[in-house]
């Protein structure tokens, strides 16, 4: 019972934070999610850096992390334009730089894996800033993204606990059955149906296939972090959120997922001009 309570208790503020920073404020949401960019980075991190030959510093990939939001949000919000990702650009130099002076036993892997935690978890939150700053600011846009994820895994949950016998990914991921997935995808469609109603310039027809975008490509995130971690041998990224582990346990399934959202809401507005 005290684990169920503090998990409740932890995921509801973990709720009330994401969806508080986004509307709140553009200054709430860099901050929150500077941070939140940062830390998944920094668990990721961890996580590699218990292989062989492996010793990026983590604090050195948290700050570049955060720069890159931080300048996406800058360019995405019409802020700053050109040159503002040139200091993130001159920050990666310096990094590369750095090894020089480490004395590593293997550089090479600490730069490619530096990079690898750039491009697959920095990246992707930084794109948050163009979905937020499609066509103005837009903060149910980028709201949709997260409750279509958080109902695709709640459908996927609840059907999968019920009826799930056909197992998804076995060998990464032993829980997941195609039942689950089915049941999620089902329930991201009402979703976006639901969507429709508020955001009526994106059409019914593409908010359900902008929530299946969700359902398919968050399952390869949530999947792709399930492998990163059984490779590793750990349960949780980290125990940031008590009962639900780390932060990049929270937002695996986002991490493939906004990339290919941002591409299609681009087709969409631009096709709309």
């Amino acid at each position: 019972m005290n684990n169920f309570v503090k998990r409740t208790l932890s995921g509801f503020l973990f709720v009330v934070l994401v969806v508080g920073s986004i509307f709140f404020s553009p200054y709430a949401f860099i901050a929150v999610f500077s941070i939140i960019c940062g830390w998944s980075v920094y668990e990721f991190h961890k996580l590699t850096n218990t292989l062989k030959d492996v010793n990026v510093n983590v604090w050195f990939s948290f700050a570049g992390a955060v720069l890159l939001f931080l300048c996406s949000f800058l360019f995405a919000s019409g802020t700053w334009r050109y040159p503002v990702f040139s200091i993130y650009g001159f920050y990666i130099v310096l990094v590369f730089i750095s090894e020089l002076y480490q004395q590593k036993s293997n550089p090479i892997n600490n730069w490619a894996y530096f990079i690898l935690g750039q491009i697959f978890v920095a990246l992707p939150f930084s794109l948050l800033n163009f979905i937020l700053y499609i066509e103005g600011w837009q903060p149910l846009l980028l709201l949709s993204v997260f409750i279509t994820i958080w109902i695709n895994d709640t459908g996927a949950y609840l059907v999968g606990v019920t009826f799930g016998k056909h197992r998804l990914f076995e060998r990464i991921s032993p829980k997941k059955s195609w039942e689950g997935f089915f049941g999620g995808a089902v329930a991201a469609l009402l979703s976006g149906y639901l969507f429709s109603l508020f955001i009526p310039q994106i059409s019914l027809v593409n908010w359900l296939v902008f929530s299946e975008i969700i359902v398919i490509f968050g399952t390869f995130g949530d999947l792709i972090e399930s492998l990163l971690k059984r490779t590793v041998d750990v349960k949780d990224s980290g125990n940031v959120i008590p009962g639900h582990g780390g932060l990049l346990d929270r937002f695996d399934s986002m991490l493939l997922a906004a990339p290919v959202v941002f591409i299609f809401l681009s087709f969409l507005f631009q096709q709309a001009k």
